[in-house]
């Protein structure tokens, strides 16, 4: 995915000393898709979701899985969450 709706998304970019798999700026906008080896290490999840909110930026998460068989249904939530209006987490 390097576009959608207009707003360019950028692979593997670094954000307040997180790697967020897919990023949108101009949106704000961060995807990250979990492998099965997430379901271990929640906390580091949670604290990448932590350090990206900090920045500014929403999380999407999706499972591997759900991308590769829901491709459809998770372009869907992503078109949708572009069009609502994010307020950043506050410091």
């Amino acid at each position: 995915m390097r576009q959608l709706n207009g707003h360019q998304f950028l692979r593997q970019r670094v954000i307040n000393g997180a790697i967020a798999d897919f990023a949108c700026r101009k949106a704000k906008l961060a995807i990250e898709l979990d492998g099965g080896q997430h379901d271990l290490n929640k906390e580091a999840d949670q604290s990448r979701t932590q350090r990206l909110n900090r920045a500014g930026y929403r999380v999407l998460r999706f499972w591997n899985n759900q991308v590769t068989n829901s491709t459809d249904a998770v372009l869907e939530t992503i078109r949708e969450s572009l069009n609502e209006q994010w307020i950043p987490y506050a410091r």
